[in-house]
């Protein structure tokens, strides 16, 4: 029955991506019906302290971005990038990593994107390189970001085994940042020059490419409001570094389990939850962020998608793993006996089929815990998630082609030789490569 229920579960995870939206979430639940009802697998369980912290921080983020807070980010981003236009193949990774690791989603990207193509074909540079390695500059940024979805599920999911949100940050955020760097020198001279490209030639021949609307400038008392949410925000994060780093600040409370008293220290993912729903409900005192503009904002929605998704998948994850431990645990540990790196292998296949980095740190890597694998080694591996550039189908990846006029990004003739693949294979390969030797010098 093994290979008919994973025959479902892959089914629901392709069928479920190719709908898009909450759709991954809800078709769970019909392969939930089938596990439990059908062929009595056991029921198991939703990751729900992930999933609370998830919502906590989706909260905080959507409070800033109601504050003004993301426009600003976005506006100081576009600014920096604009001074260096010659270089924008280095520096628009750059921008778009540091600012998707500080908003901690991947929405603000589509921002970016027709700036950086035009500051790119206004300076002559073939749009397609500082576009690509953008677009995989800001999966890395998710992979390096405190506050991300796949970060606070990584936190949860390793909390057991000793580990703290710094010692995660010390690891993937130098891995990941110099692996960006590393992808955009790969690309630097990729493709013909645009000067010499038919396809932007004829298009710049039939007039179709089209001027970029300036963007518009936050008010004084915008920017001032903005600015604070920023403030509180990070401020937020800041805290959940300390008490990351100094676990006795933590208050230890009594209480009675079983009939004896025992001393009960409050975990992390609670005290995640509670700066971040402080930190929203300040926004919306002081700064008189709307909680309507809150709900109804791109984070929110995007936020949401990413919670029924995960509940979903995550769950039948569970029923699957729970109901074939056995059968699972020492298939995969006699394939991988000897070289658990290739694990890594395993996190970037299902990252291409879920779409998501927090939906497959939730599917995998309980899964590298039953193995026996070291918390130290999944961390290494963790950028291993942001493999669904392989397939051109992802959202920031076909924005990242309409936003391109001169059509230099574009999916290739053969489906898989389109422009992300290679600055995708770089930069996640050398992320990985790079948090191994981290890992093994500490």
């Amino acid at each position: 029955m093994l290979w008919i229920e994973l025959i479902i579960f892959l089914s629901i995870v392709i069928i479920g991506s190719r709908i898009g939206g909450i759709a991954m979430g809800t078709l769970a639940g019909i392969g939930l019906i089938l596990f439990i009802f059908l062929f009595r697998l056991p029921v198991g369980s939703p990751p729900i302290i992930v999933l609370g912290m998830i919502l906590a921080v989706i909260t905080a983020l959507s409070a800033m971005e109601a504050a003004g807070g993301l426009d600003y980010l976005i506006a100081v981003a576009e600014k920096i990038m604009r001074k260096r236009p010659q270089n924008i193949t280095i520096v628009a990774p750059i921008v778009t990593y540091v600012l998707v690791l500080s908003a901690g989603t991947q929405h603000v990207i589509y921002a970016l994107l027709p700036v950086i193509a035009e500051i790119a074909r206004k300076s002559g540079i073939r749009p397609e390189r500082p576009i690509a390695m953008s677009d995989i500059a800001a999966m890395q940024g998710i992979v390096a970001s405190p506050i991300s979805a796949a970060t606070v599920a990584m936190l949860g999911i390793l909390t057991v085994s000793g580990i703290s949100l710094p010692r995660i940050l010390l690891i993937v955020i130098p891995s990941t940042f110099i692996a960006v760097i590393i992808g955009s020198i790969v690309v630097y001279k990729k493709g013909k020059e645009l000067s010499e490209d038919p396809v932007y030639l004829q298009r710049l021949k039939e007039g179709r490419i089209r001027e970029l609307a300036s963007s518009k400038s936050l008010e004084r008392k915008s920017v001032k409001r903005a600015k604070g949410s920023i403030a509180f925000f990070f401020s937020a994060i800041l805290m959940v570094i300390v008490f990351g780093m100094f676990p006795e600040l933590r208050p230890i409370s009594e209480v009675i389990k079983d009939g004896t008293v025992i001393e009960d220290q409050v975990a992390m993912g609670p005290t995640i939850m509670i700066l971040m729903l402080t930190v929203g409900a300040l926004m919306m005192i002081f700064l008189k962020a709307d909680p309507e503009k809150a709900v109804t904002g791109s984070v929110m929605k995007s936020g949401i998608v990413a919670i029924v998704s995960i509940l979903g998948i995550a769950w039948l994850g569970s029923s699957f793993f729970e109901g074939n431990r056995v059968i699972l645990v020492e298939g995969i540990s006699q394939l991988i006996e000897g070289d658990h790196w290739v694990f890594g292998f395993g996190l970037f296949a299902m990252s291409i089929m879920l779409f998501s980095q927090a939906a497959t740190v939730v599917t995998l890597m309980p899964l590298g815990l039953a193995l026996g694998l070291d918390a130290e080694l999944l961390i290494a591996l963790y950028p291993a998630v942001n493999g669904f550039f392989f397939l051109p189908t992802y959202g920031t990846i076909l924005a990242a082609i309409s936003f391109d006029q001169t059509g230099t990004t574009k999916i290739g003739k053969y489906l898989l030789n389109h422009s992300f693949m290679i600055p995708g294979l770089v930069t996640t390969f050398s992320a990985v490569t790079i948090a191994l030797l981290i890992t093994y010098l500490i």
